[in-house]
């Protein structure tokens, strides 16, 4: 991974930093961890800056402030995903457990 990347993710800070314990990134489930490397993985294999990311990021949790983190996480995954077209929000739809609200 670019280790500029790795600066501005570690960076965040405020209502969107990284939710961590002990100084160690935390994730209660493992799609949270999946969510984070895959965000990470798309800026970083089209060479975007990470703000293409991270003002979604800060886009979904304003949305819905009260939402988990990691789901906010994912929910701006999927808009930079989407305005990208490298997937319309019907197949990600499509290809979600149905208990996840549609975008």
């Amino acid at each position: 991974m670019n280790p500029e990347l790795t600066d501005d993710v570690t960076a965040m800070e405020g209502f969107i930093a990284l939710p961590r314990d002990n100084g160690e990134l935390r994730f209660k489930e493992p799609w949270e961890g999946r969510a984070f490397a895959l965000a990470i993985a798309v800026v970083d294999e089209l060479d975007l800056p990470w703000d293409a990311f991270r003002l979604r990021l800060i886009d979904a949790i304003a949305e819905q402030p009260e939402r988990p983190y990691y789901e906010s996480w994912a929910a701006a995954l999927e808009s930079l995903v989407v305005s990208l077209d490298l997937a319309t929000a019907a197949a990600l739809d499509a290809a979600t457990p149905s208990e996840r609200p549609v975008l």
